[in-house]
């Protein structure tokens, strides 16, 4: 552990300046650190919480994003936000090299970036004056993957960039077609972005379009129109159907890809828009690499996972049970936490800047649930573990949504909130009525509160346990259906207002039959991402 401490580099700040060891040769020394750089964010009594984030640190009963174990209190100028969403790219080279920039930008302050290809001109769209900036989204993608390769993976380089294009773009099957060529980089994922209408057609076996807007071009004699709603775009746009393919011909190459390479994820972004606590002034079109924080147009979010194995009481006794009040407690404390590493994040450039000051969005997870379940004695994905992660999930939820409407009360609600239209948000109104009230009179704090990940590079400093609500390897095997993992993360996601990594696993020789149904379930269980793997 000392030479995890003494080996951990730090970002090189906004400006990348010279990399810096932590100091630290122990974990006590370290969680003093963290507690006392957080803390300065509160106004008053700042001793108070700094003992009490002290409190909820040691032990590992909560564990901060990687940027704020790293350079709280070391850095002054250092982003604590654990990833972030570039802005859809603009039909030009500038554009493009722009969002290259901001996205290298963010992933050397050790954010994770989300990018969305789908404002990228058509490859061969006639008529076109600047032949160069059409290429096709597939091209440029592979920008980012040169360019997040120059990084490096030492010196604290191993943000994950996600590279994201909608399923009825007209260059989609030679994006799915690229796959191979990036699968072996585990730094740069691909991610499908999957609408409703799609997996309707895919069910009917009917023809699907594929369409881009013609900002404002002429329309070709004959042509075909539709409107959608395109990223970075609030109403829906007049497109330009470019040609029909079978629906059921890019699913069955969705299916192949995911079970020959484990790529690309799946994203359900009509699913995150219906359930978006900012659905009055934004549209989510991109997620962060794990799909656990759905995200808008420059949109970042500072995370956090509550470990759950140092919540039983006597793990050793016959019986061991839960420590429901710690569990409420630390989930509280830890908001206020993250809240408060937000007010002290630095941000790569203005833009993300002005918006996460306005939406202040935070992740509060969870992990260690498999490690917690064998603590207990119970099967991942029986009747008796999915009652209590259910019971977990809303303990959280309750606890984190009642400190930030109070966090709202002492210091004001996050900028962009409309109390009207966010008390009609879906999120909202499965809260209890008592919590409802509360954000009614004071507003809350955080647009968004809960988001569940999957971070190895955090939970090692930790006595080992199973990550986020994954299976551990033990139980990953046929012995666990994909029935019952997709079960359970239906139970998280249904107590997240945010996202929920989903990754399900199967035996190495699952048809891509069985990928079909599996992927099918997680749409109709309202789960908003899922990726399919397979034991090697």
């Amino acid at each position: 552990m000392a030479d995890f401490l003494r080996d951990t580099r730090l970002q090189g700040g906004l400006s990348g300046q010279a990399k810096a060891q932590v100091p630290e040769a122990s974990l006590g020394a370290l969680w003093d650190r963290v507690a006392l750089a957080v803390s300065a964010a509160e106004p008053q009594q700042p001793d108070v919480w700094r003992q009490r984030f002290r409190g909820i640190l040691e032990g590992h009963r909560f564990q901060p994003g990687r940027q704020i174990l790293h350079a709280a209190g070391v850095q002054p100028h250092a982003c604590f936000s654990s990833c972030f969403a570039i802005a859809p790219l603009a039909n030009s080279l500038e554009g493009v090299f722009d969002a290259l920039h901001d996205s290298m930008v963010c992933l050397h302050a050790g954010a994770d970036v989300g990018v969305d290809f789908s404002n990228v001109l058509p490859s061969h769209w006639e008529g076109f004056a600047h032949a160069s900036a059409h290429m096709g989204p597939g091209p440029f993608a592979n920008l980012w993957s040169v360019a997040r390769g120059m990084l490096g993976r030492g010196n604290g380089h191993s943000a994950t960039v996600a590279l994201s294009l909608r399923c009825d773009h007209p260059d989609i099957e030679s994006f799915v077609e690229a796959l191979p060529a990036r699968s072996a980089d585990l730094q740069v994922q691909a991610v499908v972005v999957v609408l409703d209408a799609f997996m309707q057609a895919v069910q009917a076996g009917a023809d699907w379009p594929l369409v881009f807007p013609l900002h404002g071009r002429a329309l070709p004699p004959g042509a075909q129109v539709c409107e959608r709603v395109w990223p970075g775009q609030a109403e829906p746009q007049p497109c330009l159907v470019h040609r029909h393919i079978k629906a059921q011909s890019l699913w069955v190459r969705l299916l192949q890809a995911q079970r020959t390479f484990a790529s690309p994820r799946l994203l359900f972004v009509d699913t995150m828009q219906r359930c978006n606590n900012l659905w009055y002034a934004e549209h989510i079109y991109a997620a962060n690499p794990g799909g656990s924080v759905a995200l808008s147009v420059d949109a970042g979010c500072t995370t956090g996972s509550i470990n759950l194995t140092r919540f039983v009481h006597d793990s050793s006794a016959e019986h061991p049970q839960m420590d429901w009040d710690q569990l409420r407690a630390v989930s509280a404390i830890a908001v206020r936490f993250l809240d408060d590493a937000h007010t002290l994040s630095s941000f790569p450039h203005r833009r993300l800047e002005r918006n996460a000051h306005s939406t202040r969005r935070i992740g509060l997870g969870i992990t260690g649930l498999d490690s917690l379940f064998a603590m207990l004695g119970l099967a991942y994905g029986s009747p008796s573990s999915l009652e209590l992660t259910e019971q977990i999930l809303r303990t959280v939820r309750d606890a984190a949504w009642q400190m930030s409407a109070e966090l709202a009360q002492e210091k004001g609600a996050f900028p962009a909130f409309d109390a009207t239209r966010h008390a009609a948000g879906a999120v909202v109104l499965d809260l209890p009525h008592a919590l409802q009230d509360a954000i009614a009179l004071h507003g809350v704090r955080n647009s968004q509160l809960l988001a569940v990940g999957v971070d190895g590079r955090v939970d090692p400093l930790a006595d080992p346990v199973s990550h986020g609500i994954e299976p551990s390897a033990g139980a990953a095997s046929a012995a666990l259906s994909a029935e019952q993992q997709l079960e359970l993360a239906a139970r998280v996601q249904a107590c997240v207002d945010n996202g929920v990594a989903v990754n399900i696993h199967v035996p190495s020789a699952t048809p891509a039959i069985a990928f079909d149904a599996i992927l099918q379930r997680a749409w109709a269980l309202r789960l908003k991402n899922c990726l399919v793997q397979r034991a090697h």
